[in-house]
């Protein structure tokens, strides 16, 4: 890399609750078990292609600990992701799947994923944000240095700490990202 190379700005993405509904238990949010549950939300593909064109990549950050549980394989994950790389302007996916239990670097809320991703990319983690639906995601995104952006669907679950945004959609998200960058 060269000194006067100029660094990327990305947005990372969570993707259950975030590009696609999670599925809601006792007001909890877990993934969907494979492509057939797998529902995008409306506004996604063109909030995700307006930040690509305003200059952004676009890495999800998915923690998926069914894999280490045993009640998923990592190849239905995968083909999850390919699926969704067919329809969305998805740069990348990176992946833990790991549980809690195996005290990891990759799984949110340690900022692993983005740390790698900002090494590989040359990536700007002050320039970039961490757009997800849970407190891990608004976690690693302070982490690693970048804005978050809480995208709240009133979970009963422990809620973030001091996001810099607290939203109620991606479509909120990506306006605010939009309306930063013009600042």
């Amino acid at each position: 890399m060269g000194i006067n190379e100029i660094k990327k700005r990305a947005v990372f993405l969570d993707r259950d609750g975030v590009l696609n509904k999670a599925v809601i238990r006792a007001g909890k949010p877990y993934p969907p078990a494979g492509i057939k549950d797998v529902e995008i939300y409306a506004g996604v593909e063109e909030g995700l292609t307006r930040l690509r064109q305003a200059g952004y990549l676009l890495i999800v950050v998915t923690n998926q600990p069914d894999v280490a549980r045993g009640s998923q394989t990592r190849q239905n994950v995968e083909a999850i992701h390919d699926y969704m790389k067919g329809i969305l302007p998805i740069d990348d996916f990176m992946v833990c799947f790991h549980d809690d239990r195996d005290q990891c670097r990759c799984r949110k809320p340690a900022p692993g994923l983005l740390l790698e991703a900002a090494k590989r990319e040359n990536i700007n983690l002050a320039s970039s944000y961490m757009v997800g639906d849970r407190w891990r995601d608004v976690e690693a995104g302070q982490r690693a240095g970048c804005k978050s952006i809480f995208i709240d669907y009133g979970y009963s679950e422990t809620q973030p700490k001091a996001p810099d945004f607290h939203v109620t959609s991606f479509s909120e998200a990506v306006e605010i990202i939009l309306d930063e960058k013009k600042s």
